[in-house]
């Protein structure tokens, strides 16, 4: 595996509060979301200053599975490629990256749908993890 580099816990309150408030309900959402799905992740501001989650151990990527970040007018979710890939026709009425949906901020977002994508973005980064070793 490739050197890992150090997590620094924390900075997430300050990145929601910077954002502006009718969003900042939201970013709190998805940021429970993804607390329920792996409580023992490790919130940090990760490599682009975007929220991000860590999953401690020798893993792909650093153990970052998931990252949320908001640029008007969309809240996006950061999650692996093949997440996306593989959830294409639930995700058709999004704009989406090859590592993102784009959430339009007006509008209601399913909780249900994010825990889904993060489940699967840490199963990602755990086969791959498998994959390298």
């Amino acid at each position: 595996m490739a050197t890992q580099r150090k997590i620094v816990p924390g900075g997430i309150d300050e990145y929601i509060k910077k954002c502006p408030a009718e969003v900042q309900g939201s970013l709190n959402k998805i940021r429970s979301a993804i607390r329920r799905v792996v409580p023992d992740a490790t919130e940090t501001l990760s490599y682009f200053q975007f929220p991000g989650y860590h999953f401690d151990g020798d893993y792909f990527y650093n153990g970052m599975f998931a990252w949320f970040s908001y640029k008007s007018p969309f809240i996006r979710l950061h999650v692996y490629p093949e997440v996306i890939k593989n959830n294409g026709k639930k995700l058709q009425e999004f704009t989406k990256g090859a590592g993102a949906v784009y959430f339009p901020q007006e509008k209601q977002i399913s909780m249900e749908l994010v825990e889904k994508l993060v489940r699967e973005s840490l199963r990602a980064m755990k086969n791959r993890s498998k994959a390298k070793k």
